[in-house]
C-alpha cells in the first residue's frame, strides 16, 4: 500500500470501528443466526471499504454504512429465500427503522456508562471489571476476597444501582 492508502485505510478503520457495533446490532436483529450475522457482516465490512468516501463526516458515515448493512441484509435474504422462516418485506421494513433509530440510543447509552465507570472509586471500577470478567464465578471470586457470595452480590447490585442513577444524570444532561 502506498502512503496515502495507509491513511485512507486508517480512516476508514477509525470511522467502521466506531459504528461497527451499532452495525452487528442491526443486522443481528434482522437474521435468524449468528452465522448469518457474521457473513453478512463481512460482506457489509467489503462493501464499506470498496466504496468508502474519505469526504464523510462520521455521522454520514454511519447513515451510509446502515443503509450498506441493509442491503446486503436483503441481499442475503433474497439469496435465501428458499428457507421457510421468513419474515415479510414490511416486518423487515420495520425492525429496520426500529433498530437504527435505537442504534444512537444504546449508543449514547453505552457512553454515558462509560463515563460513569470511570467516576467511580478505584476498587469499585476493579471489582465491577473483575466480576463481569468472561469466566468469572462470583462464588469463586467472593471466596478468594474472603466474602459470602450473597456480600458480594449485594456489593455490585450497590454499584449497578449508583451507574443507572448516573447513566441517567448523565444522559439527561444530554437531553436524550
Amino acid at each position: 500500500m502506498l502512503e496515502p492508502d495507509h491513511k485512507l485505510h486508517d480512516q476508514f478503520l477509525r470511522l467502521f470501528m466506531v459504528h461497527e457495533p451499532s452495525l452487528r446490532v442491526y443486522v443481528r436483529s434482522l437474521l435468524f443466526t449468528g452465522e448469518d450475522e457474521s457473513d453478512v457482516m463481512q460482506d457489509v465490512a467489503v462493501v464499506l471499504w470498496r466504496k468508502f468516501d474519505p469526504t464523510l463526516d462520521s455521522e454520514a458515515f454511519c447513515r451510509w454504512a446502515f443503509g450498506v448493512a441493509r442491503m446486503e441484509v436483503l441481499t442475503f435474504r433474497r439469496d435465501r429465500a428458499r428457507d421457510r422462516l421468513q419474515f415479510s418485506e414490511d416486518i423487515y421494513q420495520l425492525l429496520s427503522e426500529t433498530v437504527y433509530e435505537q442504534s444512537n440510543h444504546l449508543e449514547a447509552e453505552r457512553r454515558a456508562l462509560e463515563s460513569c465507570v470511570k467516576k467511580l472509586p478505584e476498587e469499585r471500577k476493579q471489582l465491577i471489571q473483575a466480576a463481569y470478567a468472561p469466566g468469572v464465578q462470583i462464588d469463586q471470586m467472593a471466596a478468594e476476597m474472603g466474602k459470602t457470595a450473597m456480600a458480594l452480590y449485594k456489593s455490585l447490585h450497590r454499584i449497578r444501582l449508583t451507574l443507572i442513577d448516573c447513566t441517567r444524570q448523565v444522559l439527561a444532561a444530554e437531553g436524550r
